[in-house]
């Protein structure tokens, strides 16, 4: 299994552009060998006193946070789709992006324990 992991700011009422464009990019991201995608909004975000989620992506005034996952068979199915994705038109971001793509956090993570399904 191989995990990567986003964390973005919408920006001010383009929650539901997000969850559509979330919703296109996830039956493209199966269609490449993704196993799970999990897209969650913002409920109970503390502020920290060194850093937490807003601070991490610079969040501005009304925008919420989006942490998402996907979860991928291993690293090489991960790497091959990211090729293929570069290259598939549907991948095409909007015209009006619904959240700051500069402010995105992401990255790829090798579990190191798992408990549940």
């Amino acid at each position: 299994m191989y995990v990567q992991g986003f964390v973005l700011p919408v920006l001010p009422g383009k929650k539901d552009a997000y969850i559509a464009m979330a919703k296109q990019a996830g039956e493209i991201f199966r269609r490449y060998g993704a196993l799970e995608i999990v897209e969650t909004i913002e409920d109970d975000i503390k502020d920290g006193t060194h850093t937490d989620f807003r601070k991490a992506v610079q969040a501005e005034e009304g925008e919420q946070i989006v942490f998402s996952w996907v979860v991928w068979p291993d690293k090489e199915t991960c790497k091959e789709a990211e090729r293929l994705m570069q290259e598939d038109e549907e991948m095409e971001p909007p015209e009006e992006m619904p959240f700051a793509g500069k402010r995105l956090i992401y990255g790829g993570f090798t579990p190191i324990y798992s408990l549940g399904r």
